[in-house]
């Protein structure tokens, strides 16, 4: 699969305009796909154990898109291909008092991956970029000093975060930025979907109504930050959302891809280890343990 094809260029603002919604890449149907994904897994999960045990780099992927993209599926459904001891899942909501009571990137360093194992982000400081440039009021909930408050803002927040993400990369954290492109159509369908199910009513929120009335104001959004954020260190890809068996496969070959690059590989045992190691082995024979 052309991975690089999803990949956004810095300053590309038209990123969104080249990428179809319903695009499935070369697979044909869900059964291609899914045949792709499992194999994906695999790999996956092979590399995963290599990344833990070196225990040299963190992997941090971030997950963004509108209501209903399929953000909880992705990450269901890839990372059912790696051990939850060396993977940990944040999502990220509305900020508590506290959280709001520090600056926007606080609360996700704070919970940042450590060497050896695999962050993800459903939703993360973006929404800092997005949600509270469409919605004014939230920005005003932040109760940040009004001087500081300059037409400027969302301008020195790309800087910012593009500063933390260098400086993460430069430390050993790899990262690699989803945007899952919805249609404006295929919305409408989840979300009614989530309506005539019963087992799915619990999805539904009367704000996803209010949030998909701001379509055009997020697409400018959302444009404007991949274009801004998208670094070779921390890239941005856009993945066809319309079909969740096609962002399941391209997801999973991004991350195997990202790891591979690594040269990731079990420790080797030193002349102590080995010494070490061989002493254990004779205990257990003798059955002194």
């Amino acid at each position: 699969m052309r991975i690089d094809h999803y990949r956004v260029r810095t300053g590309d603002r038209t990123a969104l305009q080249r990428h179809s919604p319903g695009d499935t890449g070369p697979f044909d149907g869900k059964e291609a796909a899914a045949t792709h994904l499992q194999k994906g897994l695999a790999r996956l999960y092979s590399l995963q154990e290599k990344l833990y045990a070196q225990d040299e780099w963190a992997l941090l992927l971030i997950f963004q898109g509108m209501d209903a993209a399929g953000k909880d599926s992705v990450i269901r459904h890839v990372m059912a291909g790696v051990s939850p001891q060396g993977t940990d899942v944040h999502s990220f909501k509305q900020p508590s008092a506290e959280e709001l009571d520090h600056d926007f990137l606080w609360r996700a360093v704070k919970v940042l991956p450590g060497r050896g194992r695999i962050g993800i982000f459903n939703r993360s400081y973006y929404e800092e970029v997005l949600v509270a440039r469409v919605h004014p009021e939230i920005l005003k909930a932040q109760k940040l000093p009004p001087s500081l408050v300059t037409r400027r803002i969302w301008d020195e927040r790309f800087e910012d975060i593009n500063t933390l993400e260098r400086h993460l990369s430069r430390n050993g954290t790899v990262i690699r930025k989803f945007y899952l492109h919805l249609s404006r159509q295929e919305q409408e369908r989840r979300l009614l979907a989530r309506l005539d199910d019963p087992t799915k009513n619990w999805k539904f929120s009367t704000q996803d109504l209010a949030e998909r009335a701001q379509w055009r104001a997020y697409r400018d959004a959302f444009a404007e930050m991949l274009a801004a954020t998208s670094r070779h260190y921390a890239p941005w890809y856009v993945i066809p959302a319309d079909h969740k068996w096609f962002v399941q496969a391209l997801v999973a070959e991004i991350i195997v891809d990202t790891l591979e690059r690594l040269d990731l590989s079990f420790p080797k045992a030193d002349a102590q280890r080995r010494r070490d190691l061989a002493k254990a082995r004779r205990e257990l024979l003798r059955g002194k343990s």
